[in-house]
């Protein structure tokens, strides 16, 4: 048994050490007792640190907005929000946004403590998000609102102008994480939305009902980086990862241009000078009888393939005279199930060997091949060339702008910041805290002992690889030993010379004989013997 203990010490040993690499300001603190709230120090260079502590106050307004286009029964912002502490929460104390209310539109926002404007320092957004209910389908993002005259809190809704859109969206099958950006055209000042490539990383996090981070970082050399739960699961750059592209390309086709009468785009054509053979038959089918099937002997010609199934009953309601003639349900002829076929027998059919289908001539290169045609290209009268999209519009104000079908879902610890040390610190306090306790709580509440390995599996898939090298290929080396052959004394072939080693072994005694004792491995039991 001691043999076991020593894999599964390893396993125990990488499990913390791999949620140490994933949270290096907090160690994994597995505590007895429920975890009491302590509030995080507001950073000093905050643009908005939100965590809910003082309820909605006068900073979040909800909005009473009326959405366009929509059928009048669900088209008012009427959704409902709530400071609360989210049911099941493992940080005693802790108090976030809850959207308490199901199929309705909702949005409410706050403005910055000031202006956030891309003046050469990062952006750094990041959130929490809780789906105490899970998520079928429903947005948890945000909008950071562009700070632009005319913004107007109490009638925030769809068309609302925002600078950049973050956050997870679902519905059935289909996860997002979005990173919008609205980017500002030079020439025309219209905006056109630039959506950031597709995530490649993990977006299960809507059933689990655990509190996941999310982070947004934009740097001034206009890349990006998208982080889920201390993981970068996205990033690229805003020159060369959005769709579509934020330059426009300097040359396009002319929509004058027309294709020429006398141009032939045909690579290959039929050859002029092909002929049917003689003997080619379009009209022989492509399968006849075959005259060699013979019918078999047990075959039932008189019997037909179904029959009325003597169990069936006309219904007492049954009316004639409205339903008509009632006749009892047909079954399969059980006859025909002992033979090989009851009814009129027919001749299978096989493949024609006359068949030849129609004929075509033979494809052959065009002589007379143009290319394949396209338009000149012009220049773009709308090019334009920037340079640095990270130079944006400068947002004034965060917003939740929301459709979901299903309630509870938490918000909380909102952080807007230019400095990524400061959002580190801010996760230390917040997230990294809820996240360890969430893990106690599961474990204290799991009904199997196993279950936090399991949940520690879940969000380190790579630990499969450690479980099976450190536990399964050691008790599969035990039980192969256990349980192989046994050591017995091979018989030297006729034509094995005696060498002289083999005559130290004869004088010494050490030659395995008939009666020797056999050499037994020390876990076989007697009867191995």
């Amino acid at each position: 048994m001691k043999l076991y203990i020593v894999p599964l010490l390893a396993l125990v040993v990488t499990l913390v050490v791999a949620d140490d690499d994933d949270t290096p300001s907090e160690e994994l603190n597995v505590p007895t007792a429920e975890v009491n709230y302590t509030p995080p120090s507001r950073p000093d260079n905050a643009f908005l640190a939100e965590t809910f502590d003082n309820g909605l106050g006068t900073k979040w307004v909800k909005s009473a907005a009326t959405k366009d286009d929509t059928d009048e029964d669900i088209a008012k912002y009427n959704g409902e929000w709530e400071v609360k502490e989210g049911d099941g929460s493992a940080v005693q104390g802790d108090a976030g946004l809850v959207l308490t209310t199901k199929a309705r539109h909702a949005a409410i926002s706050a403005k910055l403590d000031q202006p956030f404007t891309f003046s050469g320092k990062p952006l750094v957004v990041q959130y929490e998000v809780k789906y105490t209910n899970g998520m079928d389908c429903g947005g948890s993002y945000m909008k950071l609102l562009s700070d632009l005259p005319g913004l107007d809190l109490k009638n925030v809704n769809d068309k609302s102008g925002y600078t950049i859109m973050f956050g997870p969206d679902t519905c059935g099958v289909d996860k997002k994480l979005h990173f919008i950006m609205r980017h500002k055209h030079p020439k025309t000042g219209m905006y056109e939305e630039k959506h950031a490539k597709k995530a490649t990383g993990n977006l299960d996090f809507y059933t689990d009902k655990k509190t996941h981070l999310f982070r947004l970082t934009v740097m001034p050399d206009s890349t990006w980086e998208v982080h889920v739960d201390d993981a970068m699961i996205n990033s690229g750059s805003l020159l060369e990862d959005m769709s579509p592209p934020i330059n426009p390309p300097a040359e396009i086709d002319d929509p004058e241009d027309s294709k020429p009468t006398d141009w032939d785009d045909r690579e290959k054509i039929p050859d002029p000078d092909a002929t049917k053979p003689i003997d080619w038959n379009e009209d022989a089918p492509e399968f006849i009888p075959d005259d060699d099937a013979v019918k078999p002997a047990d075959w039932l010609d008189d019997e037909p393939e179904f029959v009325a199934d003597e169990t069936s009953e006309k219904p007492a309601d049954w009316d004639e005279e409205m339903d008509g003639e009632w006749e009892p349900a047909k079954i399969e002829n059980p006859k025909c199930k002992e033979a090989s076929g009851c009814g009129e027998w027919q001749r299978p059919t096989k493949r024609n060997p006359d068949y030849r289908g129609k004929w075509r001539p033979e494809m052959i290169a065009n002589p007379d091949y143009s290319g394949v045609w396209a338009p000149r290209k012009i220049p773009n009268p709308d090019f334009f060339e920037d340079l640095e999209p990270y130079s944006m519009t400068p947002i004034g104000a965060v917003a939740f702008e929301l459709w979901t079908m299903t309630d509870g879902v938490v918000f909380d610890n909102i952080l807007i910041t230019d400095d990524v040390s400061v959002a580190d610190k801010w996760t230390s306090q917040t997230w990294h805290i809820k996240k360890n306790a969430e893990f106690a709580f599961s474990a204290k509440n799991s009904p199997s002992v196993f279950q936090p390995m399991l949940d520690a599996l879940e969000e380190m898939p790579w630990l499969w690889a450690v479980l099976v090298v450190s536990v399964l290929v050691p008790i599969g080396l035990i039980v192969y030993c256990c349980t192989g052959s046994k050591d017995e004394p091979a018989d030297r072939k006729k034509t094995d010379a005696v060498s002289p080693d083999d005559e130290d072994e004869k004088a010494s005694g050490d030659t395995p004989t008939k009666d020797s004792p056999k050499k037994e491995w020390p876990c076989r039991s007697e009867q191995a013997h």
